[in-house]
């Protein structure tokens, strides 16, 4: 069984207290001799943190300013994320305000579509896959992951596991879709991150909402876990997180600590059974309409 913590943060001035808080709680202690730390943000779209789809840069900074307080004020940290077909790490990172709070941390960003790399195989469910690992990632002494968390039409739940998958340095990230599950757990075998750190700050379900939280754990597949049910989610239906346990990622099994996990549930802006109804009509009326060679918008 795996420790998850809740910590409530309602603004920016009390992420760093909360931080440390949530660190305490799981019994996480930074690792001596560090050097090389990679953080790793959501930044997967032009949307700021105020919409809860992106990482709040100011959740980083703060737990940048906690890693130096706690182990060293001489660290090499990298901010890291990919491109993809829809947008590039330069530009993304300029909108987000990440390129500003890299330079206010004395930080580098590190685009890892342009990073060294190698290719590695990686075994999921029986089946080999090849995926390209970043140097910056694999050096690393210490891989902090820092996903928001939110509702994902393919995956269901978006949130650490979902989130390591935006390592990837391939941009067309697409061409995995068929098998979006097997390369999510995959990228997580092949680079699982020392500590899961989520911006539930500010969180995307029906609507938007502050929730005024942060979410922490050394294992993916349990904060994954916590997160589903946050989110109103069944996590043993859901196929990441169970196929992520069943390959050694993490524990779908874990023990909430700090606040109540409940309260936070009854908060999250839930999608009825209606919502739900209607996004897999929509699916299958746009699916049923490309293979005609037709156009159709979304109802």
């Amino acid at each position: 069984m795996s420790l998850v913590s809740l910590v409530k943060a309602d603004s920016s001035s009390a992420f760093k207290k909360a931080i440390e808080r949530s660190l305490s709680l799981i019994g996480f202690h930074f690792p001596e001799g560090l050097q090389r730390i990679a953080v790793k943000p959501n930044m997967c779209l032009f949307m700021d943190y105020s919409t809860g789809q992106t990482t709040d840069p100011k959740i980083v900074a703060a737990l940048i300013d906690c890693i130096r307080e706690k182990a060293s004020r001489e660290l090499d940290i990298s901010i890291v994320e990919s491109d993809t077909e829809a947008r590039k790490f330069e530009h993304v990172s300029t909108f987000l305000g990440y390129k500003k709070m890299s330079q206010e941390e004395r930080v580098a960003l590190v685009n890892l579509s342009e990073d060294r790399s190698q290719e590695v195989e990686v075994k999921v469910a029986d089946h080999s896959y090849q995926f390209l690992l970043p140097d910056t990632i694999r050096n690393a002494d210490l891989f902090v992951n820092v996903p928001k968390m939110k509702l994902h039409p393919r995956a269901k739940v978006s949130c650490a596991l979902k989130n390591v998958y935006g390592c990837n340095p391939c941009p067309e990230k697409s061409r995995y879709h068929p098998h979006l599950a097997e390369a999510i757990v995959g990228m997580n075998k092949l680079m699982k991150p020392h500590l899961n750190l989520v911006d539930a700050v500010i969180v995307q379900g029906k609507g938007t909402r502050k929730l005024g939280l942060i979410v922490a754990s050394s294992d993916p597949v349990a904060i994954d876990s916590a997160a589903a049910t946050i989110i109103g989610a069944n996590a043993k239906k859901i196929r990441v997180i169970t196929l992520a346990a069943r390959e050694g990622v993490g524990n779908m099994n874990y023990k909430a600590a700090g606040e109540s996990l409940e309260s936070f549930a009854k908060r999250f802006p839930k999608r009825s059974t209606v919502d739900e109804i209607r996004i897999k009509v929509n699916k299958a009326v746009l699916s049923a309409t490309k293979k005609a060679g037709l156009n159709a918008q979304s109802f």
